[in-house]
Parts: structure tokens; C-alpha cells; sequence
């Protein structure tokens, strides 16, 4: 008797220490599944005041294992498991910022950014091949002209050649040094000045530098030839056929202009007081010839109205994406232009340091758009975009998160004695 007594106590203990473990086991889980969340929300507290920073969530799931409490061949859930979810597609309140350079995205686009690797021995930055993409928009200009935000990434975009004066194709750091050139503007007008003589029956030249839209210079030489005493014919020297950007000049008994036909270089004819059109190379522009007078001499020259010069005093940014360096004489020229990518997931981006992302086989290829094309997003400058942390309701959830952490932490306690109290059943 004593040893049937002796078994069944055993039985007890075993199922009883069983049953034990498996709610530590479960309440071990939750222990760790509230930690996470503490990690997550803590997270997000902690950036409730970083640029382009956005919140994340904890989900919660339950795991059924071998159970010895479940029946008939029913399974239970006794473990839980927490994972972070990322909600980089949230948009962040666009508030105004001190920084003229700072630039907010409402849409779904990303700044394309890279990172420095090193330096070289003049101090500018070596960059690496690493695509990352962002929202922090708090870009300033460092000591060598790169654009480069709070976390210390680089903006890319199209920069403008330096040379052709064309915008790129590819996309690279952009680089405003205040040693940049000014381009000459577009020359829209030439004007004519001085005196031809009305006794000399010699060809007289005149030439002048015009530029066209990308600062590219190009020589625009005409030619005076006296028809009569009161008509003089201009032409474009460089037109072989004769006919082209060509005009009949009538001087009144003063000297000065009355009259001007001219033919074009499509062979339209048109009469004007004092002007022709020249069309063709660099670019179509109007010539002005109220400036000249028949006199006693050949002083006759030509000027465009091309800005020439210009010292760089800073860049602006517009809201279609472009970079404008400013100059003290008024004008401003396209340097860069920024584009902004999207993804087919944003949310499944890899998350990196300083609010950067990485792409990923679940968050699609990037796709590169211009500004408020396919969903991108638009541009407001002057301006960042705030953390998506919602303080308030995250402070809630840490009590949550702190009760459960306590419940749980009762659950192993009452585990414990309860594990005491069987071992002491059989002593």
C-alpha cells in the first residue's frame, strides 16, 4: 500500500513539475516578448525629436509546441514571440526650418544618399559605392560644397557639367564649391551702335560674342554694304547663300534709322522701325539697329545682351527638385537637380544608422522619379520633416508593456513556489 502511495505521489510530482516548467517556460516568453516591446518603444521615445525618423510597432504572435496539457491530440499555444514592424511609408508632420537649405518630401519618395569612406590628403571626402536612401532632408553645405544632412549622408543627384553646361544623367554627390564659374546668360538681343559713312561705299563689319542656353559662346559677325546714298544692306557674314538673316537698312535725311526689311532664315519677310530677326545659330535672337547713324566715319560695332560676369554668393533650393547657385549680380543657374526614389514596399527596406535605409529583395528595385511624378512626393523648402513618434500614445503603451512585464514576472514566482512545494511532497 505504502508503495502504491509511494508511485502515485511520483505521478503527481512528474505531471505537476511538468506543468511547472512549461509556465515558466511560457511566462520566460512573454518576459522576452515585453522586453522587445520596451526596445521598440523606447526607440521611438528617444527619436521623438529626430528628422525623418520613423516610428515602429511591436506585433505580437503566439507559438504552439508540444503541449502535455493538450488532449485528443489538440495543440496549444504556450510561447508568444514579438517582431518589430517598420512603417517607413508614414508621413511625418512638414514643419518650417531655420535652415534655407532643409528640404521636406510629402509623398512616397526617398533622398538618394551615400556615406563617406575616408578622406583624401586635401581633405575632401572619399564616398563609397553603398546606395542608401532617407527623409532627413536637413542638408547643409559643408567646407567643400557637398550637401550633407544631419546623420552625415551626402545628397545625390544630376550635377550640371561644369563644362557643357548640360545636365547629367547619372546620379553622383553634388558639389557647390564657391569657386564655381558663372555661365554666361542666354543672348536674347543685339544691339548696334556707331556711324556709318555715308561717302564710302567700303563693307563694313561688325562682330559681337553671343551665348547660347548652356553658356557655349559663339561669334556673330554682320556686314554693312551701301546701296545708295540713304540704304544700306546687313547680312550674316557666315550666310553663303546671301539670304539669310539679312536685312535693307532706309536712313531718313537726319542720319538715323526709319526703316528696316529684313528676310530670315526661313525667307519670311518683315518690316520694322529699327530691328530684324536673326534665327538660326547660337539661337534665335532680335538685332537692334536704332543705334546707328550715317555720320562721316565707320565706327559702327555690336554688342550682346549676355551677363557675363557674376562672383557666387550662395545656393537656393526650388521645390521641383533644383539646386541654384546664386550670384551677386541678381542671377541664379541650375547646378544640380534632385530626384526622389520610391519602392514597391518601403517598409520592408533594411534600416541603417542615422534614418538611412538599404534596399531589399522584398522592397523592390529602386525606381528613380523626377519630383511629383509617380507618387514621389513633393518638395517644400526651408522645411524638415518630423519624427513620426506619437509621444503620448507611446508613453501609454510602456505602462502596458510595464504591467505585462510584471505579470509575467508573478507568473515565475508563483512558479517557483509552486516547483518548491512539489519537490517537498515526496521528502
Amino acid at each position: 500500500m505504502l508503495g502504491h502511495t509511494t508511485r502515485s505521489l511520483f505521478h503527481v510530482r512528474e505531471y505537476a513539475m511538468s506543468s511547472i516548467i512549461n509556465a515558466v517556460h511560457t511566462a520566460v516568453s512573454g518576459l522576452n516578448a515585453q522586453s522587445h516591446a520596451f526596445t521598440d518603444l523606447s526607440n521611438n521615445i528617444a527619436n521623438s525629436q529626430t528628422t525623418g525618423y520613423k516610428a515602429s510597432t511591436t506585433s505580437f504572435e503566439d507559438y504552439v509546441t508540444n503541449n502535455e496539457l493538450a488532449n485528443d491530440g489538440e495543440s496549444l499555444s504556450d510561447s508568444v514571440a514579438a517582431t518589430t514592424r517598420q512603417h517607413t511609408d508614414n508621413q511625418g508632420m512638414v514643419t518650417t526650418s531655420t535652415n534655407s537649405t532643409a528640404l521636406a518630401i510629402s509623398g512616397n519618395g526617398f533622398f538618394n544618399v551615400v556615406q563617406a569612406t575616408g578622406q583624401s590628403n586635401d581633405s575632401t571626402p572619399v564616398l563609397g559605392t553603398q546606395q542608401y536612401y532617407t527623409r532627413n532632408g536637413d542638408f547643409s553645405q559643408d567646407k567643400n560644397g557637398y550637401l550633407v544632412n544631419t546623420s552625415g549622408y551626402y545628397l545625390e543627384g544630376y550635377n550640371v557639367d561644369a563644362t557643357s553646361g548640360t545636365l547629367g544623367t547619372s546620379l553622383s554627390a553634388i558639389q557647390v564649391p564657391s569657386t564655381i564659374a558663372f555661365r554666361p546668360t542666354e543672348s536674347t538681343k543685339l544691339t548696334a551702335t556707331g556711324t556709318l559713312d555715308s561717302s564710302s561705299s567700303k563693307t563694313v563689319d561688325m562682330s559681337t560674342t553671343a551665348y547660347d542656353s548652356t553658356g557655349a559662346a559663339s561669334t556673330v559677325d554682320l556686314s554693312w554694304t551701301k546701296l545708295s546714298d540713304t540704304t544700306w544692306a546687313v547680312k550674316d557674314v557666315n550666310d553663303t547663300t546671301g539670304t539669310s538673316n539679312s536685312a535693307t537698312v532706309t536712313f531718313d535725311s537726319s542720319g538715323a534709322v526709319s526703316s528696316v526689311t529684313s528676310q530670315d532664315s526661313t525667307g519670311a519677310s518683315s518690316t520694322s522701325s529699327s530691328s530684324f530677326n536673326y534665327t538660326g545659330s547660337p539661337q534665335d535672337m532680335t538685332v537692334s539697329l536704332s543705334g546707328v547713324t550715317l555720320g562721316s566715319a565707320n565706327t559702327v560695332s555690336m554688342t550682346s545682351d549676355s551677363v557675363t560676369t557674376g562672383t557666387f554668393s550662395g545656393i537656393s533650393m526650388e521645390t521641383d527638385g533644383s539646386v541654384m547657385a546664386t550670384f551677386d549680380n541678381g542671377y541664379s543657374q541650375l547646378v544640380a537637380k534632385i530626384p526622389l526614389t520610391t519602392f514597391a514596399d518601403p517598409n520592408s527596406l533594411s534600416a541603417q544608422n542615422g534614418q538611412a535605409y538599404t534596399a531589399t529583395s522584398q522592397s523592390g528595385s529602386p525606381q528613380i522619379n523626377a519630383v511629383n511624378t509617380n507618387g514621389a512626393g513633393t518638395l517644400t523648402t526651408g522645411s524638415i520633416e518630423e519624427s513620426t513618434t506619437d509621444l503620448t500614445g507611446d508613453l501609454s503603451k510602456l505602462i502596458v508593456a510595464q504591467q505585462a512585464y510584471g505579470a509575467n514576472t508573478k507568473v515565475v514566482s508563483t512558479a517557483d513556489q509552486l516547483l518548491q512545494t512539489t519537490l517537498a511532497m515526496i521528502q
